[in-house]
């Protein structure tokens, strides 16, 4: 399946019913009054979390969405039936905006969670409502309201516990390869990975966590180079940040260029917990290298291979504790 990690729809509410003006015409009440009920309210136009999706592929190809209308009024007071609503199913990390104010509508977290992005109009009142001492055969009823209609923009901002950070090439594809059951595309130039995958990685003793390969930076993504924003945003859910850099790089001068561009999107994504991940030491004899890289924070660094699995293990003992060390302080 396609990844698509935006969408733009126009979503239209149900206009709400009208309500009716009817007088209550029975035998031996020839004159019974007013009776005519209220119009039913519109449908909305709703957003529903589903785990089981990763992609608003499907939304892509759906440019309208309209609610159905209410019913109108009955006789004897009854209100006409409300509009169906309209549920469009979303994946977790969902994030929707009006196009043209740019307001933030909300987002979807959690399976099963509902958002309205477009609420149905109300139905209008039944000529019941309006009797009054003066006035015993009121001959109006309310119309209903319209529903709302706007333009929404949808975002997906994948949900993982690790999100692999590195430039091109730095071998991420080939570590979730390693570590779960995902497939990505891996190939030995730059580029491969065109959009974000997602891979759970598992213990045997049922330990496990998720994982999002996410296409690589390049200098200045932050100004939406490359693929820019398009990626970076997919960092902003991730718990921890799994760093990677070749060992037949630069080392210390790529991650200071990953931090960099990180903070001049976000500054607040360099509080999150990281591991600096130095890969494809099978290039390198004995799995050393010649001197160890000048960084001057105290990240945690690991050496691996993922193509001989050279502490790949140790790698995620190490993510699994970090995880931990979160949850706990979350929970404090």
């Amino acid at each position: 399946m396609r990844f698509a990690d935006y969408a733009k729809i126009y979503v239209t509410a149900g206009r709400g019913g009208d309500g009716m003006a009817h007088f209550r015409r029975e035998k031996y009440v020839p004159k019974g009054g007013p009776d005519g009920g209220d119009g039913g309210k519109g449908g909305d136009v709703v957003l529903v979390g589903n785990k089981q999706l990763n992609t608003l592929l499907d939304l892509r190809y759906r440019k309208y969405v309209k609610a159905k209308p209410g019913g109108h009024g009955h006789t004897s007071r009854k209100t006409g039936k409300d509009g169906q609503s309209q549920l469009l199913e979303v994946p977790l990390g969902t994030v929707v905006f009006d196009a043209d104010t740019k307001e933030r509508l909300g987002e979807i977290t959690e399976d099963g969670e509902r958002l309205i992005i477009a609420k149905g109009g109300e139905g209008g009142l039944g000529n019941w409502h309006f009797k009054s001492a003066t006035n015993q055969t009121p001959q109006h009823a309310q119309e209903g309201k319209d529903g709302e209609e706007r333009v929404v923009e949808l975002e997906l901002k994948l949900i993982a516990d690790v999100g692999l950070v590195g430039f091109p090439n730095a071998g991420k594809s080939t570590l979730l390869s390693a570590l779960s059951e995902a497939r990505p595309k891996v190939a030995a130039y730059p580029f491969t990975t065109l959009e974000p995958n997602l891979g759970v990685v598992t213990f045997s003793d049922y330990r496990s966590f998720v994982m999002a390969d996410i296409p690589g930076i390049i200098e200045d993504a932050h100004e939406g180079k490359g693929l820019g924003l398009q990626f970076l945003r997919h960092i902003e859910r991730n718990n921890l940040l799994l760093f990677m850099v070749g060992c037949d790089s630069d080392i210390a001068g790529e991650y200071r260029a990953l931090l960099h561009e990180l903070e001049e999107y976000r500054p607040d994504l360099l509080d999150k917990p990281r591991v600096l991940a130095i890969t494809k030491m099978d290039l390198k004899e004995g799995f050393e290298l010649e001197e160890k890289p000048d960084i001057d924070d105290d990240v945690e660094i690991i050496e691996i291979s993922s193509a001989t699995r050279h502490n790949i293990d140790e790698l995620k003992e190490m993510i699994w504790a970090k995880l931990q060390d979160l949850e706990t302080e979350e929970s404090l």
